[in-house]
């Protein structure tokens, strides 16, 4: 197995990075400036440039990676195509050159609530909306998939237990960021995340459970 990741400059990118450094998969970034990444990212992985709004870049970024995790988001902006075009348009992009690759898992971190038109989050330019989009693309690509709808995302981890549901049954709650990567770079192992939508927040109150409990419990 090795691992392409893109959004790995970002808070929840970075530490999927660091979650599979840990298990010893190589692990190979797309990133948009090489120095900087280089500031932010383990020293063992394989930094590559490109950027999922130019597709032309990706299909030679993705090099011989056989799995792929897509945690890019757009940055809150007055630019009402940002959502669009990161969200929606870079996804795309990435599942498009996937397809071509021969990718054997795509991994997309989403958010609760996609399905919710009149939610909050919508007025930062519709970004569930398009995310929503970018999910049903990956849905219909024939690509094995798993994507990750975390809870509201927080920088601190905590000893909460993970919870995992199936798609529009949570619509509240948080979850820390490393849990996140956890269940991003999990999935890759479990042979019950293939093909689902997980939706993850963290409870105190909640029991724990393996993460093959938490994949086969999920429709």
């Amino acid at each position: 197995m090795k691992a392409f990741v893109a959004g790995a400059t970002g808070e929840t990118g970075r530490r999927i990075v660091q979650e599979l450094v840990k298990r010893n998969i190589p692990v190979r970034v797309l990133v948009r400036d090489i120095e900087k990444a280089r500031e932010v990212l383990p020293a063992d992985v394989e930094l590559v440039e490109g950027d999922v709004l130019k597709p032309e870049s990706l299909t030679v970024a993705l090099g011989d990676s056989t799995v792929l995790l897509c945690a890019t988001g757009a940055k809150p902006s007055f630019d009402p195509t940002g959502p669009y075009k990161v969200d929606y348009e870079g996804t795309k992009n990435l599942v498009d050159a996937a397809k071509t690759r021969g990718i054997e898992h795509f991994v997309f971190v989403s958010s609760l609530c996609t399905s919710q038109l009149f939610h909050p989050l919508n007025l930062f330019w519709l970004i569930l909306v398009w995310k929503k989009q970018a999910e049903e693309y990956i849905q219909r690509s024939g690509l094995t998939y798993t994507i990750v709808r975390p809870g509201g995302l927080k920088n601190e981890d905590n000893p909460d237990s993970i919870v995992m549901q199936s798609a529009d049954t949570l619509f509240e709650g948080s979850i820390p960021r490393q849990k996140v990567a956890q269940v991003c770079v999990e999935s890759l192992f479990e042979p019950e995340a293939r093909n689902k939508i997980v939706e993850i927040v963290a409870k105190a109150e909640a029991p724990a459970k393996s993460f093959g409990e938490l994949f086969a419990n999920v429709a």
